[in-house]
């Protein structure tokens, strides 16, 4: 068993992948004293020494690890809100010079301290071996002007490669054709990074659709491939946190809130960890909570979830230029996260760089709207294959090609669906809507494949899959699937 290991300099958090056997209990032992059981597959201890080395043992049935672990230095605080900073936490007073000049200063013996208090601020950057901590009742808020967003910078939105708004958090510098560029990043605490919401991305599409209007007049009866009418304009909105081309990032502990659309995304980087985290985006237009876009060994657990859309959405590109930069997202892990509102975790449906090595575990997602949703259209072109989910519960598991999202070029191929495993889920067929408030029945099993022959959905096992009595599946265009040890409820 492989046992991560993050670090500050007053805690150490361990987690693993969740083994094939099912473990009750995992106990686990500080230098050779017993601290704590967990029936998880993660546990951080509390209140440590800073720069020093721990023994930290994790035992269970048929499993006896030992790990070595040291905790990280004590960083020199930088105080946003003393000299020569004096940034004022009045909610009212813009302070982006002053809080970027901080971050400058910043070095890897140093952290950025957001005390209590509500600082206004407009984009920001991080630079490589920097750490920012924001404490409890202390607020990043960024405004509700898009001008405070400014300059435009390359980045990537539902697939395609595009200068949008800065974001309030900027991690890196997005170049597909590049490996990262900025590494060794900590935002951690127990306060809030929040952005303008959806007054914040109402503004940007509004100046943005006057800006483009003459392109989006050219496109006819072209616009009607797109969700709606704001689709394009929209796609310039900045992100709540925008990591590209970046390494060795960890999120943990706070609140992530009112992203202008989605909260936290991870672009063409690697090793990115989100721990601990409450988003919250319940009324933002695409305001998807955590999406790993083109990248890889990203981690999620441990973190709740009301969004205004996807809590999570895997993504790696979209229809030919997606096949083109052929970077996949893969060695993506998602546990022990709960949701109580948003339309669920999903796979695409910008996948035409290819999805793979996906294993999700221990999540309760009963109370959104599609549960686990595999998706692309037929433009998209790539894969999504070696997909793994299991002890959760949901609504239910959709594996289907969608029709929306599907304006530009087609990719010359169909996209292909397969190699998957559904272990002990439970499935209720009830779908939360959370926009109206109202819920319905659903198939708690539906696959629907593509019609080009080939492209079937294929090699789908479900197994130890608990449902409503009265609950219906439904499989169209698939091959080689297998239900086994089914139970109702």
């Amino acid at each position: 068993m492989k046992v991560n290991t993050l670090r500050t300099s007053s805690t150490l958090t361990f987690w693993w992948d969740k083994p094939d056997t099912q473990i009750s209990e995992y106990i686990y032992y500080l230098d050779g004293m017993e601290t704590g059981r967990t029936e998880k597959t993660h546990f951080t201890l509390s209140s440590l020494e800073s720069s020093r080395e721990y023994k930290i043992r994790i035992t269970a049935e048929g499993i006896d690890e030992t790990i070595v672990a040291t905790t990280d230095r004590k960083r020199k605080r930088i105080n946003i809100a003393e000299a020569p900073y004096c940034a004022v936490g009045d909610g009212k007073t813009l302070n982006t010079e002053k809080i970027q000049k901080a971050f400058d200063d910043a070095d890897e013996n140093t952290e950025i301290y957001i005390p209590e208090g509500i600082f206004l601020t407009g984009a920001l950057r991080m630079h490589s071996n920097s750490a920012l901590y924001i404490e409890k009742d202390g607020v990043l808020q960024g405004t509700a002007d898009p001008s405070d967003y400014n300059p435009r910078i390359p980045s990537r939105f539902e697939g395609i490669e595009m200068e949008c708004l800065s974001s309030v958090i900027n991690i890196g510098h997005m170049d597909h054709s590049k490996a990262p560029d900025t590494e060794n990043i900590l935002i951690y605490g127990e306060g809030t990074i929040a952005s303008g919401g959806r007054e914040l991305a109402e503004r940007v599409i509004a100046e943005e659709t006057e800006r483009i209007r003459p392109y989006l007049e050219s496109l006819g009866d072209k616009i009607k491939e797109c969700e709606k009418p704001e689709t394009i304009p929209g796609r310039v909105r900045p992100r709540l946190i925008n990591i590209s081309n970046a390494r060795n990032v960890r999120i943990s502990g706070i609140t992530i809130k009112d992203g202008a659309c989605w909260n936290i995304h991870i672009l063409y980087s690697e090793d990115v960890v989100t721990d601990h985290c409450t988003f919250r985006s319940e009324k933002v237009w695409n305001g998807d909570g955590w999406d790993p876009d083109s990248s890889e060994r990203c981690t999620l657990f441990a973190s709740k979830f009301y969004t205004g859309d996807d809590s999570v959405a895997i993504k790696s590109g979209k229809n030919p230029e997606g096949d083109v930069i052929a970077r996949p997202s893969r060695a993506i892990r998602v546990f022990d996260c709960y949701s109580e509102s948003g339309h669920g975790i999903m796979i695409g449906s910008e996948m035409s760089g290819g999805i793979e090595d996906v294993y999700i575990w221990d999540n309760d997602i009963a109370r959104s709207s599609n549960g686990f949703e595999i998706k692309g259209t037929r433009k998209r072109g790539g894969y999504v294959r070696n997909i793994r989910i299991r002890d959760s519960a949901a609504p239910c598991v959709m594996i289907h090609s969608v029709l929306y999202n599907d304006d530009g070029i087609a990719s010359p191929e169909v996209p292909v669906f397969s190699d998957m495993k559904f272990e002990n889920l439970t499935l209720t067929g009830i779908r939360h809507d959370n926009h109206t408030g109202t819920v319905s029945k659903v198939h708690a099993i539906d696959i629907e494949g593509f019609e080009d022959e080939g492209h079937e959905v294929k090699n789908i096992s479900f197994s130890g899959i608990s449902m409503r009595k009265n609950a219906s599946l439904h499989i169209s265009r698939a091959v080689d699937i297998t239900v086994s040890d089914l139970q109702t409820f």
